[in-house]
C-alpha cells in the first residue's frame, strides 16, 4: 500500500488528494494476509503529510465462548501524520521529529501505509472476540455448544453454603 507523494510535498499546506485503498496486509502477523478496502485523504501540513481514512477488513478468529470459528467484520479510521526524509525541492536529508514510532515518506517520496494499517487495525480488535453478543457458549458439563440447542444435562446444583439464602430468595418470591 505505497503512494507516491511527491506532487503534494510539493503542494501548498492544506492541499488534500483522496485515494482508494484496495489491498493485502498481514494484519495478525499470522502469514495470513487480508483484504484492506477503503478511503484515505492525504493532506499537506507543514510538516509533511496528514493520512486520514477509514478502512475495511475482515479477519477469522475463534469465538471465546463456543470456540466456533467466525468471520470478524472490522471497521477502523487511519489518522497519522508522515514526515519526509528528504526535501522534495533540494534532496538534503531533512531532521525527523523526536517522536518515537513516527512514520517517515522515503527518500523517493513514497509513504507505505501497511504498517500503519497493520497498527490501526489491530487497536479495532475487541478485546473478547464473540461469534455474536448473545452467544450461549460451551455446556460446562457436556460440552456442547448451546447455540445450536439445549445439550440435556441436568441444571447445575446450587452449593449447598448457598442454600439458605436461596430457601430465603424462594420465601422471598412467594410473598
Amino acid at each position: 500500500m505505497q503512494i507516491n507523494v511527491a506532487q503534494l510535498l510539493k503542494a501548498t499546506i492544506g492541499t488534500t488528494r483522496d485515494y482508494e485503498i484496495d489491498g493485502a496486509v498481514d494484519i495478525t502477523g499470522d502469514g495470513v494476509e487480508r483484504q484492506v478496502k477503503g478511503e484515505v485523504t492525504l493532506t499537506r501540513t507543514n510538516r509533511g503529510i496528514l493520512v486520514q481514512g477509514t478502512l475495511h477488513t475482515e479477519l477469522e478468529y475463534t469465538c471465546s465462548r463456543c470456540l466456533a470459528p467466525f468471520t470478524l467484520p472490522l471497521t477502523f479510521t487511519v489518522q497519522d501524520e508522515y514526515f519526509p526524509a528528504i526535501d522534495v525541492s533540494t534532496g538534503v536529508p531533512v531532521c525527523l521529529p523526536d517522536e518515537p514510532g513516527c512514520f517517515t515518506i522515503d527518500e523517493h517520496h513514497i509513504i507505505d501505509l501497511t504498517e500503519a494499517i497493520r497498527q490501526y487495525a489491530i487497536l479495532a480488535i475487541p478485546m473478547k472476540l464473540l461469534c455474536r453478543e448473545d452467544c450461549a457458549g460451551l455446556c460446562p458439563t457436556c460440552g456442547r455448544n448451546l447455540n445450536q440447542g439445549a445439550c440435556g444435562c441436568p441444571t447445575q446444583e446450587t452449593d449447598p453454603r448457598w442454600a439458605k439464602l436461596v430457601k430465603l430468595a424462594e420465601q422471598k418470591g412467594t410473598e
